[in-house]
């Protein structure tokens, strides 16, 4: 009963340690993975999607086309529609790089509700881009 306490607490512990290993917050805006994600936000502010396109992985940007598509939508609407989702109020909380893949942690306000985001990053031709990111109410 004792070993398969301990046992079970190891992963847990383990990723406790990596989470306080993580990048001090404070410093997180200066990280690549962070300037790739805010690469996005400016091109959604900015209404550019071609530059949206380009800050994300070539996947995410192939999808992105196909749910225009698919809401036919032109890519004006799009970014409006994305500029209205995009967070305002951005802290990053915590990032784990782990090799050319990366979360990073944010909460931000999405519609002026506090909310948890995680967004998915990759190393795509030496450049960090983001694959997907998710944001959730944070009650």
């Amino acid at each position: 009963m004792r070993i398969a306490t301990r046992s079970s607490l190891l992963p847990l512990f383990a990723f406790a340690l990596s989470s306080a290993l993580s990048a001090d917050t404070k410093d997180l805006k200066s990280t690549p993975q962070a300037k790739a994600y805010e690469a996005v936000l400016k091109a959604v502010q900015a209404g550019d999607y071609e530059a949206y396109k380009k800050a994300m992985t070539k996947e995410s940007g192939k999808k992105m086309d196909q749910q225009m598509k698919e809401m036919k939508m032109d890519p004006k609407k799009g970014m409006e529609f994305l500029k209205a989702m995009a967070p305002t109020d951005l802290k990053y909380t915590g990032l784990k790089v782990d090799g050319k893949k990366a979360t990073l942690q944010a909460t931000g306000k999405v519609g002026g509700e506090v909310n948890k985001g995680t967004i998915e990053l990759e190393q795509e031709d030496g450049q960090w881009k983001v694959a997907t990111q998710s944001w959730t109410n944070a009650k």
